[in-house]
């Protein structure tokens, strides 16, 4: 009987479809302009290429396979399973990377003077190494054993089958609940947000701190300085805010599968749950890349030379002694 495709499911795919088309010209145009504008090759930036490449899979990689797994078609188990676990390493290296660049922001304002030659390129290439392995042994622990393999071995054999079981390709059906809540949400989600909000609150309470007292951190006017520090912190507050508002729901629901099976679940709650976390992708080339200046500049360069071949002459923002700046 041919698989039918209900009304929430069409409107979760339109939607996984658009966040798509945002997020993937969003965050190769960040990588594109971290390319061209020399200004923009620092420690800082590497950080947020490492995200918008995440974010990039996200869109060209994820989503799809997120819709293949929506429609639920028959596959082997393991089959199901490697579509299911890219969705989490490329969704778990986004978080790592965010809380990469909230460090980052941290140290930028905990020690300005020191702070280049503490986050060198090579330690922010490192970093962002150290991540993506993070990633992939959090994302693979599935494939290593933790999953719903024999939960299905016993439905299938009790069925007088034999091999390998074929099944509909669902995530709950191969993806252990105790993995998504107490390994992926209490260890790998939760932390890192509480984590955040700790490094934000610090880094506000550095830059009231500083520009009370005045105290000069670098050959600029510090007001200035810590100023443009205070604006990007409450780009990380906002960046903070939708971290939560995307990932939170979704594992609150994973939660009440496993501690509530008989709970309902409204398949509404469940669609807008998976693709407000497929959202915080499209989100973070508009909060980080779109709230600095510089990177402003470069997307009106990059658009007026390859798209309206009308090259735009360059501009204060430019110039190589606002680095610091951003």
């Amino acid at each position: 009987m041919p698989h039918s495709i209900s009304a929430f499911q069409a409107a979760y795919i339109g939607i996984e479809v658009l966040i798509a088309l945002v997020s993937v010209p969003g965050n190769v145009l960040v990588i594109w302009a971290v390319k061209v504008n020399q200004a923009l090759r620092d420690a800082t930036f590497c950080f947020i290429v490492s995200l918008a490449v995440a974010d990039v899979a996200v869109g060209a990689l994820v989503i799809p396979l997120a819709i293949l797994i929506n429609i639920g078609p028959q596959t082997y188990f393991h089959t199901c399973l490697m579509v299911a676990c890219p969705v989490l390493i490329l969704t778990q290296s986004s978080i790592l990377a965010l809380l990469a660049i909230a460090v980052d922001r941290y140290l930028r304002v905990k020690i300005p003077l020191r702070y280049k030659t503490v986050v060198t390129p090579r330690r922010a290439a490192v970093a962002i190494a150290g991540c993506w392995l993070l990633s992939l042994v959090v994302g693979l622990t599935p494939l290593f054993g933790w999953n719903n393999l024999q939960e299905v071995e016993r439905a299938w054999v009790a069925n007088g089958s034999v091999g390998e079981p074929v099944i509909k390709c669902e995530f709950e059906k191969v993806i252990s609940m105790e993995y998504m809540v107490y390994f992926n949400f209490f260890v790998w989600v939760l932390p890192p947000l509480l984590l955040m909000v700790l490094i934000y609150l610090e880094v506000f309470y550095l830059i009231r701190k500083q520009l009370s007292k005045k105290v000069s951190a670098s050959s600029g006017d510090p007001q200035k300085y810590y100023g443009k520090e205070l604006k990007i912190a409450k780009s990380l507050a906002l960046i903070l805010f939708l971290f939560a508002l995307s990932w939170l729901p979704l594992h609150i629901l994973n939660c009440i599968t496993l501690f509530c099976p008989s709970c309902h679940k409204p398949s509404i709650l469940i669609y807008v749950a998976i693709f407000l976390t497929h959202g915080n992708s499209a989100m973070n080339p508009i909060v980080y890349a779109f709230r600095i200046q510089k990177f402003r500049v470069t997307f009106l360069k990059i658009w007026n030379d390859h798209f309206r071949c009308q090259s735009e002459p360059p501009t204060d923002e430019d110039l190589p002694e606002d680095k610091a700046d951003d």
